[in-house]
């Protein structure tokens, strides 16, 4: 009888499966369990540009939102390196900088120097890696918190940045080259927009159906073929109407599609590499990630080394955009909106939880925040209050879902 009951139980567990109904009926019983992904930072979302809409009617025209994936572009990239970075439980205070300094180098040596375009760009890059190199160097060997490193790199770089702009204190970038013309002017053609997203709902399919015989083989649940086909048509469904509402007017940018693709490449590596199950486990619980053979040294350098890099290429893209690098480059909110990108989009400030597509969410939170006010002609102060109050309710959010994962036994 034992054995009937689990076969049974076994059968029922499947069958819950099947289908978008079994699919939804896992997603809240995740939810209940304090798993909840990225469900608050959509909630938010939809909340957040229904009220602005009704405000404004212009805040979801096809123009306004070409603006903000472009404007949200460089900021999100600088957000994806602070998610490497928050995963393993630690923080870079100095991204604003690293920025700031990374653009001032590329137009010093293209502008300045005239060296050409890439290897300007390829020295900036390197200049971040080289940073968070020593950032985990720092950390590694002499056990300063990351606090504290990161907090002097941000004065440190800042210095730096105004001594390498020297007495001129802001360089501007020629509007004809190819950099400036990346990220203000070239848009992807409608034909090759859909064909990304035709890509992109083929690519959800293909890794869903191997990743389900995968578990299918190992004698564990997967997703049934219709539950795989129907998300990969909701999914081409919403990317071909996102591509047509853009292309009334410009379309969508090169540079957002850049920012895209690096999201994308990090979930890969997070998801899906040894590198990645590496990280997650430093950031769980870092003395069971070293019993097991984990070289948590090794990890902590990487995502130090991939939060200044990101860092760097994002200075280089709002370089590009304001076509001029100056004494404010990186300054102002972008380490704060930065961090509060990473954070809003379902990062845990306590390691370990956390995805790629946080830096994209969160970013959009923000931006959507700041032209939605900007529309309504309100005081940048009002965009402050607004940031830090959706700030703190993320992070309650983190803190209560946390509680109930230990509650369930899933922290």
């Amino acid at each position: 009888m034992t054995a009937l009951a689990t076969d049974q139980q076994d059968e029922r567990l499947r069958s819950r499966k099947e289908g978008l109904r079994g699919a939804l009926a896992d997603v809240v019983e995740r939810a209940r369990g304090g798993d909840l992904g990225v469900i608050p930072v959509v909630v938010g979302l939809i909340v957040i540009w229904t009220v602005l809409q009704i405000l404004n009617p212009v805040f979801l025209s096809s123009a306004n939102l070409v603006n903000l994936t472009l404007e949200s572009a460089a900021v999100g990239v600088i957000a994806l390196g602070v998610v490497c970075v928050l995963l393993v439980g630690q923080i870079d205070l100095s991204v604003g900088s690293v920025s700031g300094l990374s653009g001032a180098v590329l137009a010093v040596l293209f502008v300045g120097e005239g060296l050409p375009v890439w290897l300007a760009v390829a020295a900036s890059v390197v200049m971040g890696a080289a940073v968070g190199w020593v950032y985990g160097q720092l950390f590694n060997r002499f056990g300063v918190p990351s606090f504290v490193i990161t907090l002097a790199g941000l004065l440190a770089f800042l210095g730096l940045q105004l001594y390498v702009l020297g007495t001129k204190g802001s360089i501007n970038l020629p509007f004809d080259s190819g950099l400036v013309n990346f990220a203000q002017l070239d848009f992807v053609p409608d034909w090759l927009s859909y064909t990304f997203a035709v890509v992109a709902a083929v690519w959800l399919f293909v890794s869903g159906l191997l990743h389900a015989r995968a578990r299918a083989a190992a004698g564990l649940s997967a997703r049934s073929m219709s539950t795989l086909v129907t998300r990969s048509v909701a999914l081409l469904a919403v990317l071909a109407f996102v591509v047509w509402y853009l292309g009334r007017t410009r379309g969508v940018g090169w540079m957002f599609v850049l920012f895209v693709a690096l999201v994308l490449i990090m979930h890969y590596l997070l998801s899906r590499t040894r590198w990645g199950r590496a990280v997650y486990a430093v950031g769980g619980n870092v003395e069971a990630a070293r019993r097991a053979g984990i070289n948590v040294k090794a990890i902590y350098t990487s995502v130090f080394v991939l939060c200044s890099t990101f860092a760097a290429v994002g200075g280089i893209l709002a370089a590009a955009r304001l076509a001029a690098a100056n004494q404010s480059s990186g300054g102002g909110d972008v380490n704060l909106n930065a961090i509060a990108a990473a954070v809003i989009g379902g990062t845990s400030l306590f390691g370990g939880r956390g995805t790629a597509f946080g830096a994209l969410l969160g970013i959009i939170v923000i931006q959507s925040i700041s032209s939605g006010l900007t529309l309504l002609n309100l005081d940048s102060s009002i965009r402050f209050v607004v940031t830090g109050v959706v700030l703190l309710l993320a992070v309650i959010v983190d803190s209560v879902s946390r509680r109930s994962r230990t509650s369930h036994g899933r922290a």
